[in-house]
């Protein structure tokens, strides 16, 4: 039940269902869509939605469905019923394109069975028969047009006209030929006259040509003349075409006849046309306002999670700008929301969204939100928006707000939904507030769901105190003045408006006379409300910090668990190679040792000999002796090694470049691997005596020392503000880094605009976020990335 029943015009669900009109192929569609209604059955409404959920995915992901004509033939149904009556060739033609456009969808699902079960079963148990077609086919062309040979009679009537007519034609060139050989004719050709071929002749020369005189010039000089030898034959032609048309009739009335039997399979044919159209409709304005099929539950409450109005959201697509999303829930334990704020703060917007969007559920229309959101099934939708005063009842806007409200108390319950605008305003704030707080009181009495929008501060306190009723504010930038049009549900907020008349531009005398005038109570609760938002927000701030900080932490913990992870691999690699090494070492010293062994004993101990087989001996030793720095050294190296030198392992050939010197180690680059190793294990050397292909590959390095995440953009031109922004995008993701900072400034908002949705394309931004307010707010732009 929606009460009252303009409820539908004030939160915006006529102009939704127009807009979806505008997306119908037929009237037939259009009609149904004129038909939505609010609905308050759970599997109704949840086949509605799946349908229009599995047409989008159609539209979206799938080929396309083969519907091309949409005609109205159920009225052609019903006047095939009546005996006697006969469609006609057009007629018959719409009944063929559409049974079709009917296959061809039944065809389209039978090979994707399973996929789209709602849609399927729109036609289930519906038979196909081609039977209708055929017959069809035997009589119309793929044009439209009765064939010619439809029927014998036909084709030698239509063969008799075709004969009558080309011999009239020659008689009749023949005597134009003859008249005009003997100047009888006027300027110009043959011409037709009261649907007859006829010769321009000369008045004077009219008595010359027996004929019948059609027509003749406004001047009078010409007259329009059908020879007689010509004129027997167009009453031929003529008597031939009126039968033609009888036998057209009379095949059109046996082929009425025979589509008579399958009147009733026309209709449902019809039927399944027309609901095609209507959920098409459905998922085509669901694209376009981005929505998406909530979690339907059959239980009295909701969690709306990045909501936004659909018809605010239009409006803002055209201008190109951006809706604030909403976050609100209802549920058992907070069941009713009373929001505050300022004026213009968005509250009245926030409390239609919820409406709308309920209205649009209950309807089986997809909603502007995120698929992970919850909507549940209310069997009553109560709404008091806007002035109703009425002069014919002679009721004053309270008192048609009081009418409402007597309506509520009286029938709501735990399944109603109430949205009041403004609660408790229209009389005496001093009367208006204990009334609208009694009202408020008895409806959460009677568990009911809902949000209300005040000023009063009485009502905030009574929120604050009662079970079931939660508080909830429109966030306000105190400093800059202005609202940022976000819910923020558990605190009430102050209406600012000491301060909006301030801004504005209200003489300070007056502004102080009028602090003076209220009272001290009221002030403080002002007073603390602002002091609240102001450090909510600071913690809210403070957590953004915290996040990104973790963020970072944990990047750096991966970082760390992969290098770790890439060390140990180097080490057992080492090892493994070392042992190989080293047995190679024995195995080749083994086989030297021996020979040496035998050559001695082969020169029975000669001096010369074994002094020489000794030095061999030596020289390989020294090829595989490890060099051992001395301490002093090692100590001197460390102190000289710093970011940016180039350092050689002492114990072998490798060359890096220093990234970070931690307390006894450093973080060697090479090229793009990293290592970390005691300091005493390196020493530097010189720039120049490392290779140039090592440089060339550690040029990273110096760039990553030098790289920073941020850019300014102000007063670039688009292009080229976007090229920038390219080349600064490729280089952060090259080396690591997780976020950017872009300066735009803000101006119009629009080079803004366009670099945020320039870098929505890239799969790698995981988000965008405007800066703290305080230092910037929306003339910077964080880029998170994945």
């Amino acid at each position: 039940m929606l009460y009252p029943k303009n409820s539908a015009d004030k939160l915006g669900f006529t102009e939704i269902k127009e807009l979806i009109k505008a997306h119908c192929l037929s009237t037939m569609g259009q009609d149904m869509v004129n038909k939505i209604q609010v609905m308050t059955n759970y599997d109704l409404i949840l086949k509605f939605l799946n349908q229009a959920n599995e047409f989008k995915n159609i539209l979206q992901n799938d080929d396309a469905l083969p519907i091309n004509h949409f005609y109205d033939i159920k009225s052609l149904a019903n006047k095939a019923k009546i005996e006697g009556a006969f469609l006609s060739e057009e007629e018959f033609f719409q009944v063929q394109a559409s049974l079709n456009t009917v296959f061809a969808v039944i065809a389209y699902f039978n090979e994707r069975e399973g996929v789209y079960p709602n849609l399927e079963a729109l036609f289930e148990h519906l038979p196909i028969e081609k039977a209708i077609i055929r017959k069809i086919d035997q009589v119309i062309d793929p044009k439209g047009k009765i064939r010619h040979n439809a029927s014998r009679e036909l084709m030698e009537i239509t063969s008799g006209i075709a004969k009558a007519e080309q011999e009239a034609r020659k008689k009749i060139d023949q005597v134009f030929k003859q008249a005009s050989a003997n100047n009888w004719t006027a300027d110009g050709s043959l011409t037709v006259r009261d649907g007859r071929l006829c010769i321009p002749l000369l008045a004077e020369n009219k008595r010359k040509l027996k004929g019948f005189i059609h027509d003749e010039s406004a001047s009078g000089q010409t007259v329009y003349m059908e020879p007689e030898e010509v004129f027997s034959l167009n009453n031929l032609i003529r008597d031939l075409e009126f039968e033609r048309r009888r036998e057209i009739i009379k095949i059109l009335t046996a082929l009425t006849d025979e589509l008579r039997p399958y009147v009733p399979l026309l209709l449902s044919y019809h039927g399944l046309l027309t609901k095609l159209d209507f959920v098409r409709a459905k998922a085509l304005f669901a694209i376009e306002i981005e929505a998406e099929m909530p979690k339907l539950v059959n239980e009295g409450k909701f969690r709306l999670l990045n909501a936004r109005h659909p018809l605010l959201f239009l409006n803002f697509k055209k201008e190109q700008k951006l809706v604030v999303p909403l976050n609100v829930a209802i549920d058992d334990s907070t069941r009713i929301i009373v929001v505050s704020g300022p004026n213009a703060g968005g509250k009245s917007v926030c409390m239609k969204t919820v409406g709308l969007l309920q209205m649009m559920v209950q309807a089986g229309l997809l909603i502007p939100a995120s698929a992970d959101s919850v909507a549940g099934v209310f069997k009553q939708l109560f709404v008091d928006i806007g002035d109703d005063q009425s002069i014919e009842s002679d009721l004053s806007t309270y008192s048609a707000h009081l009418s409402k409200m007597k309506k509520f108390v009286e029938d709501a319950n735990g399944k109603t939904m109430i949205l009041i605008d403004e609660f408790g305003t229209g009389t005496d704030p001093q009367f208006g507030g204990p009334i609208a707080e009694a009202v408020l009181e008895a409806l959460n009495n009677k568990k009911v769901r809902g949000m209300v929008t005040t000023h009063y501060s009485n009502l905030k306190i009574f929120a604050s105190n009662t079970e079931g009723i939660e508080n909830a504010s429109m966030l306000f930038n105190n400093t800059e003045m202005q609202p940022l049009y976000m819910l923020e549900v558990g605190k009430p907020g102050s209406s600012y408006a000491f301060e909006i008349a301030q801004k504005i531009g209200l003489p300070q005398n007056v502004l102080n006379l009028a602090k003076n005038k209220i009272s001290a109570g009221q002030k403080k609760v002002d007073s603390l409300l602002v002091d609240l938002e102001r450090e909510k927000k600071e913690i809210f701030d403070t957590k953004l910090k915290l996040d990104k900080q973790q963020r970072r932490v944990n990047t750096l913990l991966a970082e760390n668990e992969e290098l770790k992870s890439f060390l140990d691999e180097n080490r057992k690699n080492l090892l493994r190679e070392a042992k190989q090494e080293a047995k190679t070492i024995i195995l080749n010293a083994n086989k030297l040792v021996e020979n040496t062994i035998a050559e001695i004993k082969s020169s029975n101990a000669d001096k010369e000999v074994t002094r020489s087989l000794r030095e061999n001996l030596n020289n390989e030793v020294k090829k595989n002796t490890v060099k051992v720095e001395s301490p002093a050294k090692a100590a001197a190296t460390d102190e000289e090694i710093k970011p940016g030198n180039w350092v050689k392992l002492i114990d072998g050939d490798t060359t890096g470049q220093v990234m970070e010197v931690i307390k006894d180690n450093v973080v060697i680059a090479m090229g793009d691997l990293r290592t970390v190793v005691k300091k005493k294990r390196v020493e530097k050397v010189t720039r120049a005596s490392v290779p140039k292909e090592i440089r060339r590959g550690n040029n990273q390095t110096g760039d990553m020392a030098s790289f920073s995440p941020e850019i300014d953009v102000r007063g670039m031109r688009t292009e080229d503000a976007l090229h920038a922004i390219e080349k600064l995008f490729d280089r952060a993701l090259m080396m690591g880094f997780n976020n950017l900072k872009i300066l735009h400034g803000k101006g119009d908002g629009i080079l803004r605009k366009m670099i945020r949705q320039y870098l929505k394309k890239y799969e790698q931004v995981d988000r965008m976020e405007d800066e703290h307010a305080d230092r910037g707010g929306d003339g910077i732009t964080y880029v998170y990335l994945k």
